[in-house]
């Protein structure tokens, strides 16, 4: 069987979304024909720990991690955090809190580390998957971004043991969304682009997981033509079979997991919701992740505190409950590029799902295939959402397209060809 290294950079027991797409599509790689080794950081200090994951690594499955210098326990001292404390991403660049430490925090975060705050990982990355090499030879390296500094860690890697690489895009390098807003030099704009530029040129293909992100990159670099390929997020089928819905409560539930920032505030919903509510429909908001000091900001001036749950951090299994058990599930896209990875969760969920987004065709595209939901301009009114909730109901064949077992077996023969 041939091996591949696996680099990313969130690993179990980390909580991070960014874990779900490299663990599972390695627990099925091996159906394709590929044996993989991961190679991770010793500590991620900054995200949420989710435990219940650490069952899903395979036994067999080898695991190599390397220490980083990361820059957070900095941030704590200097935002005046205490050290330990759980930092929250859609607080931490949040534009509500205007104090001057945060502010200045923000500005160092987006100039002085490049292309992201875990370079620090990056030596002591290199360092570990060549003693990797040396004692096994791996026919091929994947990695996984963000945050991108790992591609630059497996291009290294690549070019020093003459292997091929495939880095997977989660997310956008130079442009990715949560830039918006913030500047960032013009000598750190140069040096990110050519960095990115780099990994794309030397790479054996690179994989996004969304076509219009795939378009953005291909237009950008015409290099880029016949040396890229399109692996959805998707979800794990495993986790969802058997599995029972969380306790319903009175009146009906709308539901978003994940990550909220304040750009992806939707005040036409909250004031819809207080109207419903108001004509005796009682409809909750919950909340499963971090929410943005601008989102709750948002729902207390529609009024609707009493009727919103801020439920912080679950294991993944309850988030998965949770999501069945919701009347409606709310999803909110940053721009036509950005295809959140809870999408395919939800539509494995089959609750009704209002999206968010502007000009996201893609996403308007899969509600459209599976019949689960409807996609709104941030500007729009929600109320024919509600109207039609009824009629949405996602067609399983459609979703099964989006297991990650058939994922993984699209990684296996892109991994072949990398081979031959």
């Amino acid at each position: 069987m041939r091996k591949v290294l696996f680099l990313t950079y969130y690993w179990p027991p980390s909580g991070k979304a960014s874990v779900h797409w490299p663990l599972f599509i390695i627990k099925h790689l091996s159906k394709a024909g590929w044996q993989p080794i991961v190679l991770t950081v010793a500590e991620d200090t900054f995200n949420q720990k989710d435990e219940s994951l650490l069952s899903e690594i395979p036994p067999s499955l080898k695991v190599v991690k390397a220490k980083a210098i990361e820059p957070f326990n900095l941030y704590r001292k200097f935002t005046g955090k205490t050290s330990g404390e759980t930092l929250v991403a859609s607080e931490t660049i949040s534009l509500e809190n205007a104090s001057l430490t945060h502010r200045l925090s923000i500005w160092i975060r987006m100039n002085l580390f490049i292309p992201d705050a875990r370079i620090g990982w990056y030596p002591n990355a290199v360092a570990a998957g060549s003693r990797i090499f040396s004692d096994e030879k791996y026919d091929a390296i994947v990695s996984i971004g963000p945050p991108h500094s790992v591609h630059l860690a497996a291009r290294s890697l690549a070019k020093k043991f003459d292997v091929p690489f495939v880095p997977v895009f989660i997310d956008p390098w130079t442009d990715i969304a949560y830039y918006r807003g913030f500047k960032r030099s013009a000598l750190t704009l140069k040096t990110d682009n050519a960095l990115e530029k780099a990994v794309l040129r030397d790479c054996f293909r690179a994989v996004f997981v969304t076509e219009a992100m795939e378009q953005d990159y291909l237009t950008k670099y015409s290099f880029m033509k016949g040396k890229s390929e399109i692996l959805y997020w998707g979800y794990n089928e495993e986790n969802f079979s058997g599995l029972a819905p969380e306790e319903a409560v009175s009146g009906k539930v709308l539901l978003h997991a994940g990550n909220i920032f304040d750009y992806q505030d939707s005040p036409g919903l909250w004031r819809e919701i207080r109207r419903r509510n108001d004509s005796g429909e009682a409809i909750r908001i919950r909340f499963i992740g971090t929410v943005s000091p601008g989102i709750r900001n948002s729902i207390s001036q529609n009024g609707l505190d009493g009727a919103t749950e801020y439920r912080g951090f679950l294991p993944y299994g309850d988030v998965l409950r949770a999501m069945l058990g919701a009347s409606y599930l709310l999803v909110c896209a940053t721009e036509s590029r950005h295809l959140p990875g809870k999408l395919f969760e939800y539509l494995r969920a089959g609750m009704p799902i209002l999206a968010y987004g502007e000009d996201n065709d893609e996403i308007a595209r899969l509600l459209k295939k599976s019949n689960a939901g409807m996609l709104l301009k941030y500007g729009d009114d929600p109320s024919v959402f509600f109207e039609a909730a009824s009629s949405f109901r996602a067609d399983n064949s459609v979703v099964k397209e989006y297991d990650r077992a058939r994922i993984a077996e699209k990684l296996g023969k892109i991994l072949d060809n990398a081979f031959n």
